[in-house]
């Protein structure tokens, strides 16, 4: 299997709450729901089904899986939705239980477990480990090179700071464009491979 990376990016690099007002407001951000104006149902949706339909597995830090499994559950009649509500989901959590899901199938990873899974996973058949959002659990990712490909949608945005995916002082981990996609929102979409 290999690790997909799908985040909304402002122009400065930020991932923090691109859906919603209330998503993700550490260190006071007050910009939450910033992309949604920029979503191009055909471009980015075509490209996000699209990976979707060769991934096997979803991975999420926490809170973006508490507010994936809030949204996701009651939708249908599109392809990912459908995919979503199917795919084996594991989510990144010290504090959740067994009891707190309720969007199956979901496996609980433990913090400490996080990187032998993945490497487990990696080694397994299959299609893609697709990962959005959970900006702490993809710098994990990252600087333990466990990262294959990245699809950045770069939205013509300045946030002036927060969240990142990308962590500070982390090796030097080069990367190849291998297709980009402008959408009618200004917005592009650019696919990365990890150049070996």
């Amino acid at each position: 299997m290999k690790t997909l990376i799908t985040e909304f990016m402002s122009l400065d690099g930020v991932v923090q709450a691109p859906g919603a007002a209330n998503e993700d407001t550490d260190g006071g951000f007050r910009y939450g729901g910033w992309s949604v104006q920029y979503f191009d149902p055909v471009v980015m949706g075509g490209i996000f089904d699209e990976l979707a339909s060769q991934s096997d597995a979803l991975l999420q830090g926490r809170r973006t899986y508490q507010n994936s499994a809030a949204a996701w559950p009651g939708r249908s009649g599109d392809p990912f939705a459908g995919w979503i509500n199917r795919v084996q989901k594991y989510v990144v959590s010290n504090t959740l239980t067994d009891q707190d899901i309720t969007w199956h199938p979901t496996t609980i990873i433990r913090g400490d477990d996080l990187v032998k899974t993945v490497a487990d996973l990696r080694a397994q058949p299959g299609g893609y480990i697709y990962v959005y959002g959970s900006a702490m659990m993809v710098q994990t990712l990252l600087a333990a090179d466990l990262v294959d490909e990245l699809l950045l949608t770069i939205e013509p945005i300045v946030l002036g700071g927060g969240k990142t995916i990308f962590p500070r002082g982390g090796a030097l981990i080069p990367f190849e464009l291998v297709s980009s996609a402008r959408a009618s929102t200004g917005a592009l979409v650019c696919r990365y491979v990890r150049a070996r």
